[in-house]
């Protein structure tokens, strides 16, 4: 990871981590090297955040400047945006989001011109130019000076392509979306009444500071009590930028992204669509997801935590299924990053296909307790390199042996550490992890927010 982009773009506290000269010198950087030999062509989406139309504005004024057309998409999803830069001919794309972080946070997430996320090469060029105390850019003047566009129909196109997808109505269906206040409420709710189904949805009214609290896809008991009051057949929670999915069962249960996997991985075997028979997971998944897998007889490989690592993987191996226990679920004949929205509606795939609710599809599989807490320290690195932790996690992820793991790392765009412990019981793994995190406090590295 660099000094701004993580393993999700460029995030942080908007006008504090990410600011608008940040975003001003991203829109020059990225204008003046997609547009070297050609007037560059680059669309922009963003989400429902306070700060995402002043992001937008600075985006849009370094990218003009520097001498590119820009085409908004106003709020859409992120995989929308990936979706029109690979089929309609844009240079780049630019997502304007936090995903499911808080309010105030902001990003700056960039897609290449195949729909992929952006090169670790081309986001140091750019980390370099943010710190370089000269300007070597050149400013467009007169008819070579950026225009901007208004492109709301690259959105409607994609929704359209969604639809597209379904391989029956769903009729007689009652599906609960919660939208997280986000980017979703743009897009899902047309889709699902579009091929039928009776829609009901929560967070569905963004007011800028609002999205992702207390809903979507990082807080599920208002969808859990929404599908169960209402009698639904099936929820499906998104978050801020609806990259991602969770979703209830009829009986308000939670199905988790290694729920999802599985019921979609299955399927996909059945139906001979599961390229290599192989489901590309995170090291974040749960090990009764793989003793599932291995008595479905399909294949799994891991990768570093975030979609655009199981992306990599998939590309360039051909599978065609990956995802995260977030949500993050690729389906690589269709996206080239997780879609939630393309996500619910696999989902609704199967279960109509196999005439099936949600609790039936997962009955097989058993997933085994896991606790997952997000520590703020004061320096990743400082931690990183901190042996006594190192040995002491060693220690006891040795007690555990077979019978469970824990897993310690950093986030990718947050200042904190994951601390997650499976084990036979819930028990145990609140004790694993609460002696690690005490670890972590006593030697200093936690933050006080007090």
């Amino acid at each position: 990871m660099g000094k701004y982009f993580g393993t999700d773009g460029f995030r942080g506290e908007a006008n504090v981590d990410l600011t608008v000269e940040h975003a001003y010198k991203v829109g020059r950087f990225l204008g003046y090297y997609y547009g070297k030999n050609h007037k560059a062509n680059i669309v922009i989406g963003k989400d429902t955040r306070r700060s995402s139309y002043m992001f937008e504005y600075s985006l849009v004024a370094g990218l003009t400047a520097s001498g590119a057309d820009v085409y908004l998409l106003h709020v859409t999803s992120t995989p929308s945006v990936s979706y029109v830069v690979r089929t309609e001919g844009f240079d780049c794309g630019i997502m304007i989001s936090a995903s499911h972080n808080p309010f105030y946070d902001n990003g700056i997430k960039v897609f290449n011109g195949s729909g992929c996320k952006l090169e670790a090469e081309v986001e140091d060029l750019i980390e370099a130019y943010i710190d370089s105390d000269e300007d070597t850019i050149p400013l467009m003047t007169r008819e070579n000076i950026g225009k901007t566009v208004d492109y709301a129909i690259g959105r409607n196109r994609y929704i359209g392509y969604l639809i597209s997808l379904a391989t029956r109505s769903f009729q007689g269906k009652k599906v609960g979306l919660d939208l997280a206040n986000g980017s979703a409420t743009s897009i899902a709710k047309g889709v699902f009444d579009a091929i039928g189904a009776k829609t009901y949805v929560i967070g569905s009214d963004p007011d800028g500071t609002n999205i992702n609290k207390d809903c979507g896809s990082t807080h599920m008991k208002d969808l859990q009590k929404f599908v169960v009051d209402n009698k639904l057949d099936v929820g499906f929670a998104y978050d801020g930028d609806a990259d991602r999915c969770l979703a209830v069962d009829e009986n308000g249960n939670i199905i988790d992204g290694d729920l999802i996997m599985y019921i979609c991985g299955v399927y996909m075997k059945e139906k001979k669509d599961l390229a290599n028979n192989t489901v590309v997971t995170t090291i974040m998944s749960n090990m009764g997801l793989y003793e599932a897998f291995e008595r479905k007889g399909i294949d799994y490989v891991q990768t570093a935590v975030g979609d655009k690592y199981v992306y990599e993987n998939m590309q360039a191996n051909g599978h065609s299924l990956g995802g995260e226990q977030s949500g993050h679920i690729i389906f690589s004949k269709h996206a080239t990053t997780g879609d939630g929205i393309l996500t619910s509606l696999k989902l609704m795939e199967v279960m109509l296909e196999s005439k099936a609710t949600l609790s039936e599809l997962c009955k097989e599989i058993n997933i085994f307790p896991q606790q997952l807490v997000s520590v703020k320290v004061k320096d990743k690195k400082a931690f990183s390199d901190d042996t006594v932790i190192t040995e002491y996690v060693a220690e006891l992820s040795k007690k555990l042996g077979k019978d469970g793991r824990i897993l310690v790392r950093e986030s990718g765009t947050e200042p904190v550490i994951r601390v997650m412990a499976e084990a036979k019981t819930d028990e145990l793994c609140r004790d694993m992890v609460e002696r690690i995190v005490a670890k972590i406090t006593d030697r200093g590295h936690a933050l006080n927010e007090d």
